[in-house]
């Protein structure tokens, strides 16, 4: 069955980030000159999802806002001429079709996608975090599709961490299939650096079936209190059904805390056609001074 949906769960509080994500959610921080949800809305759509939900929460309304037509602005931009930023603006909203659903309490990512699985149809769906953006030439998420396509079961898209990081991650041992991808025999949750069964971490980026859906409605308090996905795998995975894990090609930008979101936004900044040069020349200058 082909992958035509995606679930973002957006409703977390970005405390990271505070004060700035105070008023405005975390999600809408802008890297260069898009906010970072848009870059995941655009690989989404680039591996050909056609429909976008949004999981969002009290204070999320500006993600709303932001992928819908915007008639004040368009008129402002066709009266001051300005039509190459309203052929920009107009791109966003028609990028797919989009959905909104609330998480009423924070009760885990796993609680998350569950408000989403009526407007998923017994269809397998693509699942997006907030602050996981790719660098690769394939987009991330058709990589993960193109596994699902091969296997038929769930997949976990990973990278490869030095070994002091694991313990910031979900970690996975699995069976090597290929150059990229594993077979998951087990997943540990944020485990001790001397207790990881690899370097291999969950980056927020999934491929889930109707299966994952039925686990997480059984689960009635995970093992953090939460209705987690990850406990949905560790149940999966002690009834042996299948799990696979793809090592995702390219380079991973982290924006999920601020010294990441800051190289996340100085490496696509050099790409920037407008500012790459003259960014990297400022870095070039900087760096002589230091």
């Amino acid at each position: 069955m082909k992958i035509k949906k995606a679930i973002l769960p957006v409703a977390g509080f970005g405390t990271r980030f505070l004060p700035a994500t105070k008023a405005q959610p975390k999600e809408m921080l802008p890297i260069v000159d898009k906010p970072v949800i848009q870059y995941l809305v655009e690989e989404a759509v680039a591996s050909g999802i056609e429909e976008i939900i949004f999981v969002t929460g009290r204070g999320k309304r500006s993600i709303e806002d932001h992928f819908d037509i915007s008639y004040e602005l368009e008129d402002t931009l066709v009266e001051k001429n300005k039509h190459d930023l309203l052929e920009t603006v107009q791109k966003i909203s028609s990028l797919a079709k989009f959905s909104y659903v609330r998480q009423p309490k924070p009760l885990g990512d796993g609680h998350a996608i569950l408000q989403a699985a009526h407007l998923l149809n017994g269809e397998p769906a693509l699942v997006i975090f907030g602050d996981c953006l790719y660098d690769s030439k394939v987009p991330a998420s058709k990589q993960l599709i193109e596994t699902f396509e091969k296997y038929g079961d769930p997949v976990i898209g990973l990278s490869e961490v030095p070994k002091e990081q694991v313990s910031m991650f979900g970690v996975i041992d699995g069976v090597k299939l290929d150059e990229h991808t594993y077979e998951v025999k087990k997943m540990v949750e944020k485990p001790k650096m001397e207790e990881a069964p690899s370097n291999l971490v969950a980056v927020g980026k999934y491929v889930i079936t109707p299966e994952v859906l039925d686990v997480l409605t059984g689960i009635k308090d995970g093992k953090s209190g939460e209705i987690r996905l990850a406990d949905a795998f560790d149940i999966m995975l002690n009834n042996n059904r299948p799990i696979y894990g793809k090592i995702i090609d390219g380079e991973w930008l982290d924006t999920g805390d601020k010294f990441n979101f800051m190289k996340a936004s100085i490496h696509i900044g050099l790409k920037h056609p407008e500012i790459g040069k003259k960014l990297h020349d400022y870095i070039k200058d900087i760096s002589k001074k230091l």
